[in-house]
């Protein structure tokens, strides 16, 4: 299993993580498997939408502040159950096919990392399933 580091800025913010997961899957040589990220926070989450246009993101973040405000009828005494809810609903975890040592996505598709109780240092623990991973 291997960590990737992520630092965030904002309370809530998607990072596009591609290029990072993309160049750990070159410096360990992985050909063809599965690619499992999985975050190991309770407020924070993995996605995979379109990269092109930053207002995708932009648009993904405004509106779930909509659908779940910050403060609304919680009684989570910490103050982000927003935070908790959102990363329920966008969940822990991507499983990435990896072929001939690419990450595969579709044209527009990027992989975000999803911050919603930042800015904070978070961890992305990535294992490699495959003819050549360990």
């Amino acid at each position: 299993m291997h960590t990737l580091s992520i630092r965030t800025s904002e309370r809530e913010q998607l990072i596009d993580i591609t290029r990072e997961v993309q160049n750990l899957v070159n410096a360990q040589g992985w050909q063809g498997g599965m690619l499992l990220l999985y975050c190991p926070h309770t407020t924070g989450a993995v996605t995979i939408n379109e990269g092109a246009d930053p207002d995708v993101k932009r648009d993904i973040a405004v509106n779930m502040a909509k659908l779940v405000p910050l403060r609304g009828d919680y009684r989570h005494a910490e103050g982000n159950s927003d935070a908790h809810i959102k990363t329920s609903l966008f969940g822990p975890a991507q499983m990435l096919i990896v072929e001939n040592g690419e990450v595969m996505l579709g044209t527009w598709q990027v992989i975000y990392f999803c911050e919603f109780d930042g800015p904070r240092q978070r961890k992305l623990w990535a294992k490699f399933i495959g003819n050549n991973g360990a």
